[in-house]
């Protein structure tokens, strides 16, 4: 019961700019969203639409189309970043 995963283009220019140990954790952290979106530790959103994970000192921000099963990765800030 995988989810298919989609990375935009704004998640995909952040993740191009992080360190090469940061973007591992961020990749696994991702892999981990393919098997279950609603894991222990995710949190919705109040003012936004989806869901942040945490990843070291970053964030996943992610939405869910469960009709579809997609995960869709909008953006991977640092925490100070991704809510602004």
């Amino acid at each position: 019961m995988n989810y298919r995963l989609e990375i935009r283009h704004p998640a995909q220019k952040d993740m191009r700019k992080l360190p090469n140990n940061v973007l591992r954790r961020v990749n696994s952290t991702i892999k981990t969203l393919a098997e279950d979106p609603y894991q222990r530790g995710v949190t919705k959103l109040k003012d936004q639409v989806g869901f942040r994970v945490r990843a070291g000192s970053y964030r996943v921000i992610y939405d869910v189309d469960d009709s579809s099963r997609t995960v869709s990765v909008l953006r991977v800030r640092h925490r100070r970043e991704a809510y602004r």
